[in-house]
């Protein structure tokens, strides 16, 4: 089964989310989230274009997030991107602890 790719451009994100432009791209430079490489394009070499930049969906809510704190705790984008770190990592680690509690409960029903 293929797992289908939805992606957003860089100006419909900054359209529809009401994200300026220089934000987005503040938030790539400090690694928050990733344009996605198009290796299909006739021109591989200028992939580094910002206007041709597109986004996963998935990480239009790290980019919001992102956005928020920037704004809300008027911090810069390198304290930004440490913190989307520690909340990715708080996540995955709680869905690892469900997991193993899910685990652990099949064995304590007997």
């Amino acid at each position: 089964m293929m797992r289908r790719l939805t992606v957003i451009s860089l100006s419909e994100l900054c359209q529809l989310e009401r994200i300026e432009n220089h934000h987005i791209i503040e938030i790539v430079e400090n690694g928050i989230v990733n344009p996605i490489v198009n290796t299909n394009s006739a021109d591989a070499t200028d992939n580094n274009k910002k206007s041709d930049w597109e986004f996963e969906t998935a990480s239009v809510y790290w980019i919001k997030k992102a956005v928020r704190l920037h704004q809300d705790l008027e911090i810069d984008w390198l304290a930004v991107a440490l913190l989307i770190d520690l909340i990715q990592q708080r996540d995955a680690l709680q869905k690892e602890n469900a997991f193993f509690k899910q685990q652990l409960s099949r064995f304590t029903e007997y």
